[in-house]
């Protein structure tokens, strides 16, 4: 069996783990949790990282701080990728927004920069939801310039492009917020979390508060002064002073102390998920469609490679003969799943379509061998 993922929590970590526990540490709200986010905004190059219990809790936190913080607010319209993930699209709509689809392009299949252009320019688009698809590399330089131009907040979902870069610059440092995914099967683990970064120190206290029930505990001094200046009451009752409505987001200092060890073997993980890449590129002779390839100012950190073929169901079936994994591509186009026509009625993304319809990816993991990328280019080569 050739796995589409494989866990990157090994045996070093889990003794590492076990020895911490019998130290009876503190488990939850400890400064590992600190300590990892630190160590996190310093890969990734950026001020600061907030970490939670899911990607998923993530999106739906970024969104809901720019409501918190009066940047937002319910009926606004914000900009999703037809080819994203369900927790792109869910929060928009739990939260009172108002999600308009746009289609993706057929290189990196991130947003379709015309469709793209076409929405922010009506003028009542408020902010946009931006999916890195697979560690491919989106034109950033154009993304930013279409929101700037029509003051669209910029919010990134980088949770499968951990370490992807364009112009030398890590996704994910390119919005207000951004976030990512802890998932297994991700770049790293830690079993389940996520991760919202940012360069705004409002956004970020504004995250540390709803992260955990809407209380003060956790910022920033001077904020914390600022939020009991226009509340007075004893320290005693701020110890239970709630601002916001928030949500209990918050992850356990286990899953930091796993972040930890995690963190200093990403480059090694994404070096060779990188190199894996391109030799899926260099192998697998796809006469219908080809991603993205790797050129100057751009690297891809691949999650998995993306294959788009007009005989997916023949080409899924004898890959699966060779004990070979395969999935569709992300869950193909939002629109067609059963939850959309519900809301809106189906709108035509013409390319979103060919993913839903054509597409799917095949592994790419930090162990995964040359001979089995080999053996899985030689099956997908039958049918070009």
């Amino acid at each position: 069996m050739i796995p589409l993922v494989k866990d990157t929590i090994d045996n070093d970590d889990i003794e590492k783990l076990i020895e911490w526990l019998r130290t009876f540490p503190r488990l939850t709200k400890g400064e590992l949790t600190e300590r990892y986010e630190s160590m996190w905004a310093d890969f990734l190059g950026c001020k600061h990282a907030v970490y939670v219990n899911s990607g998923s809790s993530a999106n739906l936190l970024m969104l809901y701080t720019l409501i918190a913080a009066g940047k937002l607010s319910k009926g606004d319209r914000v900009v999703v990728p037809a080819v994203s993930w369900a927790t792109d699209l869910a929060p928009v709509v739990q939260l009172g927004l108002e999600p308009i689809l746009c289609d993706c392009n057929m290189e990196d299949l991130s947003v379709d920069l015309n469709c793209l252009e076409d929405l922010v320019k009506r003028g009542d688009i408020k902010a946009l939801m931006f999916v890195s698809v697979l560690g491919l590399v989106p034109n950033m330089d154009e993304v930013i310039r279409l929101c700037e131009l029509h003051d669209v907040i910029l919010l990134e979902d980088s949770c499968e492009s951990l370490g992807s870069e364009f112009d030398n610059k890590k996704l994910g440092t390119f919005g207000l917020m951004s976030s990512f995914s802890m998932y297994f099967g991700h770049h790293m683990s830690t079993i389940e979390g996520g991760m919202v970064c940012t360069d705004s120190s409002d956004m970020y206290n504004m995250l540390k508060c709803l992260r955990s029930h809407g209380w003060d505990r956790d910022l920033d001094e001077g904020y914390r002064q600022a939020l009991r200046k226009d509340h007075p009451s004893s320290d005693f009752e701020n110890l239970y002073k709630f601002y916001y409505y928030g949500f209990n987001f918050r992850p356990t200092d286990l899953q930091a102390f796993i972040g930890i060890q995690q963190l200093e073997k990403l480059d090694s993980v994404i070096e060779t998920r990188h190199k894996n890449y391109l030799l899926y590129c260099s192998l697998f002779n796809n006469l219908h469609w080809e991603p993205q390839t790797q050129r100057e100012g751009i690297y891809i950190s691949n999650f998995a490679y993306p294959v788009i073929h007009p005989r997916r169901e023949e080409i899924v079936a004898r890959l699966s003969e060779e004990q070979i994994s395969v999935r569709p591509l992300i869950c193909g186009s939002l629109e067609l799943q059963p939850f959309w026509p519900e809301r809106k009625p189906v709108a035509k993304h013409k390319n979103a379509e060919l993913v839903n319809d054509f597409g799917f990816y095949v592994p790419n993991n930090h162990q995964i061998t040359e001979q089995e990328i080999r053996k899985v280019c030689s099956v997908m080569n039958e049918f070009t």
